[in-house]
């Protein structure tokens, strides 16, 4: 499930975003090591907090329990009208898009389409999270397989375009390769954007068998395994396209398949987007109702969002109302401006969640059951590379940041109404 739903269309575009702003391979690399460096380190931290709290809500319930229910609930807010769900509505529609290579779709159409997957892995995930489960590592070994085959045939076939890069790159000019500390830094965003998804695991604790061993491993093996896939990536696509190509493309892996295989390397890497774009959408949309379903049983949401279904033991109306809203983004659109401008807000829950492993660490007189190695040190740089990542984005967006701020914050009158009304849910067995 880590790597299934890390891994999805992002890393056949991003590196155009990374090479554009760090325009050399050593500078390309450093950005893919140190975004997998604070991937582990994000990892890690969830690793400790899911072996101390294995309840069903992951970043939810570390919130909660480190500072206040309001916190957790602002996680919870920002996921469903706009982050969670707005990445559904947008991986849908990438899926959709790259199905339109092979049949022809209008814009109804490919709207159309990312509603149908939508319902589709929403009603494989209502009837079971072992049926969605074994979707899932279905769908992630086929992954693994076909980017292990992109990376082989790459090297083995990719002679011919290799020696059309080494000219293009040997004729380029040199003062064009030059990047400064803050290129850097935006090159970084770009590439965590390819590492989202890390933390989803933890949503479904209460599902997982050994939840203390068994997700604290996944984290870890799952980051590292992605890291490596990307690494390697990046290696082929340098390998057979000038850099050049590769920080001007909007489709890098499509246009590296096309330099190894012709015109048919395009088909094959649409293929593998529409693949891997669909199994990544099935961990999301399992992820998500479990955090719905922990705050209802707080009583923070409705109680009925919180029923378990007496046959299939999943949060089966906290799926349906995910599926529809996520459709109805889809419908109208609103997922872009909502994504775009919420999404970085998700690295300040994230910094607060490593600042909270140390709060609840000294509340408990030491570690949980699963001690991350490491500490003090990695929380402290995660937290302050997530909170740096914020800071970056409200300087080049402050617009757009202070509107995509402003919609979570919206959920702290939505919060005190809630609790204060005398609305507050009994706490469900």
């Amino acid at each position: 499930m880590v790597v299934g739903t890390i891994i999805g269309a992002s890393i056949f575009v991003q590196p155009s975003e990374v090479t554009g702003q760090v325009p050399t391979t050593s500078g390309v690399y450093a950005v893919w090591a140190v975004c997998g460096v604070l991937t582990l380190f994000g990892a890690l931290v969830c690793a400790e907090l899911a072996s101390t709290y294995p309840e069903s809500g992951g970043v939810y319930v570390y919130l909660r329990e480190a500072f206040s229910p309001s916190l957790g609930f602002l996680w919870g807010w920002a996921m469903f009208w706009t982050m969670h769900s707005g990445i559904i509505a947008a991986v849908a529609m990438i899926c959709a898009r790259y199905v339109g290579f092979f049949v022809e779709l209008g814009d109804a159409g490919v709207r159309a389409v990312a509603i149908a997957v939508i319902l589709i892995l929403s009603a494989v995930n209502y009837r079971g999270v072992r049926q969605g489960s074994l979707v899932q590592t279905a769908i992630t070994g086929g992954k693994l397989l076909a980017i292990g085959a992109v990376i082989i045939l790459g090297f083995a076939l990719g002679g011919p375009a290799h020696e059309v890069a080494v000219v293009a790159n040997t004729a380029a000019v040199d003062s064009d390769a030059s990047f400064g500390a803050g290129d850097f830094a935006i090159a970084l965003v770009a590439g965590l954007f390819a590492f989202g998804g890390w933390h989803m695991v933890t949503y479904n604790a209460e599902e997982t068998i050994e939840p203390r061993t068994t997700i604290p491993r996944a984290l870890i093996v799952g980051t590292l395994i992605v890291t490596v896939c990307y690494i390697l990536l990046n290696a082929v696509y340098f390998h057979v396209l000038p850099m050049e190509t590769v920080a001007s493309s909007d489709r890098v892996a499509a246009d590296a398949a096309d330099a190894v295989l012709g015109r048919g390397g395009g088909a094959m890497m649409s293929g593998l987007v529409v693949f891997s774009t669909f199994g990544a959408l099935s961990g999301i949309i399992l992820a998500g109702p479990r955090v719905y379903f922990a705050m209802a049983r707080d009583g923070l949401l409705f109680e009925w969002l919180g029923g378990v279904h007496e046959r299939y033991r999943t949060p089966h109306r906290a799926i349906a109302v995910q599926a529809l809203w996520s459709s109805v983004l889809v419908l109208t659109g609103t997922y872009r401006a909502l994504f775009t401008r919420v999404i970085y807000t998700e690295w300040i829950f994230f910094g607060l969640m490593a600042l909270g492993l140390i709060v609840v660490r000294r509340r408990r007189g030491g570690p949980g059951p699963y001690s991350m190695p490491g500490y003090p040190f990695v929380p402290i740089v995660f937290a302050l590379s997530a909170f740096a990542i914020v800071a970056n984005q409200v300087m080049r967006s402050p617009v757009d940041s202070a509107m995509g701020l402003g919609l979570v914050v919206a959920g702290l009158p939505v919060y005190a109404l809630w609790t204060r009304g005398g609305l507050r849910a009994h706490r469900l067995p």
